[in-house]
C-alpha cells in the first residue's frame, strides 16, 4: 500500500501578498540620512521609525557622502591659497619664472618651478600623499 495516497491534498492555493516596493525620491533620502547623523547611534532607530532597514541606510549615507566629522580624519575641501610676491633678481631681458608651495594635507610643503613637468610632479606627489 502506497502511503501517498492516503495523504491529502493541496486544493486550494492562496498567494499572500508582502506589498509594493516602496520608492523614495533623492529628497527624502537626504532628509533621513540628515536624520541618522544627528546624534550618536542614531541610525538604527531613525531606519526603525521609517520603516527601512539599517543597511539600506548605511547605503544611503555612503551614497550621500555622509560621514561623521571626526570618524576617519579630516573632511576633504580647499585650502586658501596665497601668492607671496617673489624678489626679482633676475635682469629685465630674462624671461619671468614663476615657482609654486604645494601644502599637502600633511602639512608637508613642497616648491617647484613653473616650468616643472607636469606628470613628473603628479607622480611626486601621489608619492607623498601615501605616506
Amino acid at each position: 500500500m502506497d502511503s501517498h495516497t492516503d495523504s491529502v491534498q493541496v486544493r486550494r492555493l492562496d498567494v499572500v501578498q508582502t506589498g509594493r516596493r516602496r520608492r523614495w525620491s533623492d529628497d527624502e533620502k537626504l532628509r533621513i540620512v540628515l536624520e541618522s547623523l544627528q546624534g550618536p547611534r542614531q541610525a538604527s532607530s531613525t531606519a526603525r521609525r521609517h520603516g527601512i532597514s539599517p543597511s539600506l541606510l548605511f547605503t544611503w549615507r555612503r551614497a550621500f557622502g555622509a560621514e561623521r566629522v571626526g570618524a576617519s580624519g579630516p573632511l576633504p575641501g580647499f585650502v586658501p591659497a596665497v601668492i607671496i610676491p617673489e624678489e626679482r633678481k633676475a635682469s629685465a631681458g630674462a624671461p619671468a619664472r614663476g615657482r609654486m608651495v604645494i601644502v599637502l594635507a600633511s602639512g608637508r610643503q613642497l616648491i617647484v618651478d613653473a616650468e616643472v613637468d607636469a606628470t613628473a610632479l603628479a607622480r611626486v606627489l601621489d608619492v607623498l600623499e601615501r605616506r
